[in-house]
């Protein structure tokens, strides 16, 4: 598979994944604030920050796998 088609699955993927992520807190109720360093981020949705930080990894695992050679005998 070419680099760009797998580029453009994992963007068709991550986007639907985060389409579905946005329906689905519609209702949430529950909102937490993230503690950063030297701040801490507005109430958000607990299910927006487990959902984001899925997606996040998703995206950079995917990019790793780009990187790395194909083995072909």
């Amino acid at each position: 598979m070419s680099p760009f088609r797998k580029l453009f699955s994992l963007i068709i993927f991550n986007s639907s994944l985060f389409i579905l992520l946005i329906i689905g807190i519609q209702n949430s109720s529950r909102k937490s604030k993230i503690n950063f360093i030297f701040d801490e981020t507005v109430s958000l949705p607990i299910s927006f920050i487990i959902g984001t930080s899925f997606i996040s990894g998703s995206i950079t695992g995917s990019f790793i796998s780009l990187r790395l050679p194909n083995k072909t005998k």
